[in-house]
C-alpha cells in the first residue's frame, strides 16, 4: 500500500483520511494499553483481560457485547453496532452486517515486554503483538469512531475477536463459523502483506500431522540383530514424505520436527515426526491425507501410525473476493492510496470464512514487519490511511 497523505483534499475519502489523522493519538493510546496487556494464547485469563478491555471501549461507543464462553481456551467477544434501517422493506429490515474478524492472543510469553518494550518512534511502533495483531484491533475501533461520529455506521457492523487464533483456533473456529454466514463480507484485521501492506486475497490451507514409528528395541552391542530401528524406519519415511511436495501446485509437506530413540547403544524402539502441510486448493486436502495415511513400512517388523489433519481450509481467490478487492482499491484511490493484493502461505481465521463462501478480504490491519520476531513493528505513517480505508469499506 502506497499512501499519499494530503494528496486528496476534497471528497469523502479525503475527509475520512483527515479524520483518521486527528484520531491517531487515541488510537496510539489504545494500542499501547493492548500491547502492555501481555496475552499469550495459553494464558486464558490474560487473553480474556485484553478482550474485556476492548469490550469496555466498545460499550462506550454504543456497541452491544456478547460473549462466547469456553472452558478450555479464552472466550470469544462479539460486538454489534446496528446500522440504519432500510427504506421500503417490511418492518424496516436492516442490511446484513460486515464482519470485522481478529484475535488478541499473541505468540509471546509473559515477560517479553521486559526485553521488547512498547515504543512509539517517529517511523515505527514496536512491541510484542503490536503488528499481529493488536494494532488491527485498535484500528477497527478507530474506524468505527469515524463512522459513528457522523451519526451512525453506514451498515450494521460486527466485531468478532478470539483468544486462540495463534494455536489454530481450536475453540473459536465454531464461533466464527456460526457468526460469519449471516454477514455480507468479512474484513480480517491481520496485518497487510509486505512493505506495501497488500491485502490478502488468497491464503494456503494448513495441516498438522504426526507420524509415530514403533520398532523393536535391543542392545546394540549384545543383541543388535534382534532389534528393528524405529529411527532408521523414520528416516526412510521422511524421504517419502518429502517427495509429496508439489511446488507447482502450491502443495508443501515439511517434516519440521523429529525425535526418537533413547541411548546410542540401544536400537531405537520408537521415533516420531511432526509434519506441516500447506495446500493452495481445497481439492488437495483429501489427496495429501490419502498419501500420508497410505505410508507403508520398509522394515516389516516396524509399525506406523499417522494422526492429525488439515485444520484450516485454504482461502481461495474467488470472483466474489476479487470484486471485494476491486471495491477496496477504488475506495483507497479516493484517498490517494495505491492498493495491492497478494497471496500467502500462512493461515488465519479468514480461511474459515472464505471456505464458507463469505467474501473475505484479509490483511486489513496494520502495515509493518517482523511478525512473531523480535523486530515486530508497525509503520506509524500507514496507520491513518489504513483506518480510513477500513472506515471507507464499512461505509
Amino acid at each position: 500500500m502506497t499512501s499519499a497523505m494530503g494528496a486528496v483534499e476534497r471528497g469523502a475519502g479525503g475527509a475520512l483520511l483527515a479524520d483518521a489523522q486527528k484520531d491517531l493519538p487515541l488510537l496510539l493510546r489504545q494500542m499501547e494499553q493492548l500491547v502492555r496487556l501481555e496475552s499469550p494464547s495459553d494464558d486464558k485469563a490474560r487473553c480474556e483481560q485484553a478482550l474485556e478491555l476492548v469490550a469496555g471501549w466498545a460499550r462506550e461507543m454504543g456497541g452491544v457485547v456478547r460473549w462466547y464462553r469456553s472452558r478450555t481456551h479464552a472466550d470469544s467477544l462479539e460486538v454489534r453496532w446496528a446500522g440504519p434501517r432500510l427504506r421500503g422493506t417490511a418492518g424496516g429490515a436492516r442490511q446484513r452486517p460486515v464482519l470485522l474478524l481478529g484475535h488478541l492472543d499473541t505468540v509471546w510469553p509473559v515477560g517479553t515486554l521486559a526485553r521488547m518494550p512498547f515504543r512509539v518512534g517517529r517511523e515505527r511502533i514496536q512491541g510484542p503483538g503490536v503488528l499481529d495483531m493488536k494494532a488491527g484491533v485498535a484500528m477497527a475501533l478507530a474506524a468505527m469512531r469515524l463512522l459513528l461520529a457522523g451519526g451512525a455506521a453506514g451498515r450494521p457492523v460486527t466485531l468478532l475477536l478470539h483468544g486462540d487464533e495463534e494455536i489454530g483456533s481450536p475453540a473459536s473456529r465454531a464461533v466464527t463459523e456460526r457468526v460469519a454466514p449471516a454477514c455480507e463480507a468479512v474484513y480480517v484485521l491481520e496485518p497487510g502483506q509486505g512493505p506495501e501492506g497488500a491485502l490478502k486475497t488468497a491464503r494456503k490451507g494448513v495441516g498438522h500431522y504426526r507420524l509415530e514409528v514403533s520398532g523393536v528395541g535391543s542392545h546394540s552391542g549384545v543383541d543388535f540383530e534382534a532389534g528393528h530401528s524405529a529411527v532408521l524406519e523414520l528416516a526412510h519415511q521422511l524421504l517419502t514424505i518429502a517427495s509429496f511436495t508439489e511446488p507447482a501446485s502450491g502443495l508443501t509437506v515439511n517434516p519440521g520436527v523429529i525425535g526418537g530413540g533413547t541411548l546410542s547403544n540401544v536400537v531405537a524402539a520408537s521415533a516420531w515426526a511432526e509434519i506441516d502441510v500447506r495446500i493452495a486448493k481445497a481439492a488437495d486436502a483429501g489427496r495429501i491425507e490419502r498419501k500420508l495415511r497410505s505410508l507403508r513400512v520398509k522394515d516389516k517388523a516396524c509399525q506406523l501410525e499417522v494422526s492429525g489433519g488439515i485444520n484450516r481450509p485454504p482461502m481461495e481467490r474467488t470472483r466474489a473476493i476479487g470484486t471485494l478487492f476491486a471495491k477496496a482499491r477504488a475506495v483507497a484511490a479516493e484517498m490517494g492510496i495505491e492498493l495491492h493484493e497478494a497471496s500467502t502461505g500462512g493461515g488465519s481465521d479468514g480461511n474459515f470464512t472464505a471456505a464458507m463462501g463469505v467474501p473475505t478480504l484479509d490483511g486489513m490491519g496494520a502495515v509493518g514487519g517482523g511478525a512473531h520476531a523480535a523486530s515486530e513493528h508497525v509503520v506509524r505513517g500507514e496507520l491513518a490511511p489504513r483506518v480510513a480505508l477500513l472506515a471507507g469499506m464499512l461505509r
